[in-house]
């Protein structure tokens, strides 16, 4: 069991960052004693990884961008390997609030995986158009499968208890949106169970996600692609069943 007081693991997927990561650094460990936090710099052409050591973070610096997948397989597995029964991801870029995370990480109490999720009625974050409808459908077939409503299955802003940490380093894809996406049908059928938490987004404060028509279009098309992969790779029947005719 976990209390309130053992500390967290806090892992900062990372890359090119510099002008974020020392500022959320710096406001998740002042949000708590108990936070820990752990950048992992994923390839990094700019000095992100000096500005969060700096900001006081432990760094793993990977030789090479792997994408937030193999980000965060770095990160539960140093969780592991230390002995941390909870761990969340906190994004370099300043959009989640470290205010948040104690909230977040309540959501443990009764599942494996706690959401922060962006659209159950609090703060204003909104997104229109086709990456809203690809937001929905994936919501809408991720909730069967978790036996649960879910509003938010593209948050990065997750927690982690310590069935979830052993199942992610496990298995964690590193290929486009399987962090939130195929991590989270691969928890679910290895019987992990999740819930959310309403949580209020903030604007990235340097920098700029990629938006427009066209990147909105292609965001959808790919997600529900990327979700088709999921639920096929995780319902499929396992090859050795069937030729020892163990299969139903």
């Amino acid at each position: 069991m976990t209390s309130p007081a053992d500390p967290v693991l806090v892992i900062v997927p990372a890359w090119n960052e510099e002008l974020n990561v020392g500022a959320t650094v710096r406001e998740i460990r002042r949000a708590g004693s108990e936070y820990h936090v752990a950048v992992v710099d994923d390839g990094s052409s700019d000095a992100t990884a000096k500005v969060a050591r700096e900001a006081g973070a432990v760094v793993l610096s990977l030789p090479f961008n792997c994408g937030v997948g193999g980000a965060m397989r770095t990160g539960f597995t140093y969780a592991q390997r230390h002995g941390y029964r909870r761990a969340i991801q906190v994004d370099a870029d300043g959009q989640h609030n470290p205010s948040d995370i104690e909230r977040v990480l309540g959501g443990l109490e009764y599942a494996d995986i706690s959401i922060g999720a962006r659209f159950s009625d609090v703060g204003d974050y909104e997104v229109r158009g086709p990456r809203r409808w690809a937001m929905v459908f994936l919501a809408s077939v991720l909730s069967r499968v978790a036996h649960t409503r879910l509003t938010d299955v593209t948050s990065g802003f997750r927690a982690a208890g310590p069935r979830a940490i052993d199942q992610y380093v496990r298995y964690y894809p590193a290929e486009y949106l399987g962090d939130t996406l195929d991590s989270l049908v691969a928890a679910c059928h290895a019987g992990l169970t999740v819930t959310q938490i309403p949580v209020a987004m903030r604007q990235r404060v340097h920098g700029r996600p990629s938006q427009g028509p066209i990147g909105s279009t292609v965001y959808l098309l790919r997600s529900v692609f990327a979700l088709s992969l999921a639920v096929m790779r995780r319902t499929r029947p396992d090859r050795r069943s069937i030729a020892d005719g163990s299969a139903t």
